[in-house]
């Protein structure tokens, strides 16, 4: 069956995720003891114990949820699974390439590191906000953003599914834009509880370290066809996956346009990767029709019909 492993983003976070592989997995004891060291801190009690508060934080939050999702991508390749393609959604990104063995975890993680920490002081730099926008399509909210006539700056940065889009920006831009969405039609306008405008070009500063540091490393080419955030086609040249995790930063995150471009693209089954269950909740408002997994346990992995 042609199924597409799909690597959840920020936000899928939760205190305790992976303690489970740690404990009864060489490969998950082996990769969080690596990680501690990699991340020059105690990632392993922030992850397993918290408090939530220091989870939440960028430069946690990022390596966390790529490490637990790596772990449990080569448990599932283990077992003698094998996905057909691979997405992940912007921080997934790298656990997908991780997978598709683009760089190993190292590197990867050392990427994150780097990513997460730049974004956080993007944010911290160049302030800003983010907010879901549910009930209007893609079109409008593009259109809304474009014609957003105040001080500032706002942008659609992903689009999560059909209804769902994410706007990104200043902050007064963004608070303008969610009453003007609303006034538009949408059914709800939420701000999100993150630390900077991701995907904007706020996230410059960002941008340009994650360039300098990618353009120093050697990237092979995937086994697996990954689909990237930027333009939702696939890909494998490890020359053009710098080139696409460096316009990332900036760019929106064209998560539907993915799912769909992979159902299309002959696509039987959906399997999320990692923490949580937001991918899931996405693909079924986008695509109903293929069904979709998740697999963020020792028990789910054990239960897995090889």
């Amino acid at each position: 069956m042609n199924t597409a492993w799909l690597f959840p983003g920020q936000a899928s976070q939760k205190v305790g995720m992976g303690h489970d592989l740690y404990q009864n997995t060489e490969l998950g004891k082996s990769y969080f003891d690596l990680a501690n060291s990699i991340m020059g801190c105690d990632i392993q009690s922030i992850i397993f114990e918290g408090p939530k508060e220091t989870l939440k934080q960028t430069q946690y939050t990022q390596p966390a949820i790529y490490i637990v999702s790596v772990i449990i991508g080569k448990l599932l390749l283990e077992k003698g699974l094998r996905p057909t393609v691979l997405a992940g959604h912007s921080l997934g990104e790298y656990s997908a390439l991780a997978i598709g063995e683009a760089f190993d975890f190292p590197t990867g993680l050392n990427l994150v590191k780097l990513r997460a920490e730049n974004m956080a002081l993007a944010g911290r730099l160049n302030a800003g906000s983010m907010a879901a926008i549910i009930g209007l399509d893609e079109k409008t909210v593009i259109d809304l953003c474009q014609n957003y006539p105040g001080e500032g700056i706002v942008v659609a940065a992903n689009f999560n599914s059909p209804e769902q889009v994410i706007i990104s920006g200043t902050s007064e831009a963004v608070t303008t834009l969610m009453a003007t969405a609303k006034s538009n039609g949408a059914r709800m306008a939420t701000l999100l509880n993150v630390s900077g405008a991701f995907h904007s070009p706020l996230m410059a500063p960002a941008r340009e370290a994650l360039a300098v540091e990618l353009n120093s490393i050697q990237i092979s080419d995937s086994i697996y066809p990954i689909y990237a955030n930027v333009n939702a086609q696939p890909n494998t040249l490890g020359v053009k996956i710098k080139d696409l995790l460096i316009r990332q930063l900036e760019n929106p995150v064209l998560w539907s346009q993915t799912v769909s471009a992979m159902s299309n693209g002959g696509i039987e089954y959906f399997m999320e990767v990692g923490p949580g269950k937001v991918l899931q909740l996405l693909n079924k408002r986008i695509n109903r029709k293929i069904p979709v997994s998740g697999i963020e346990s020792i028990t789910q992995l054990e239960a897995l019909n090889v």
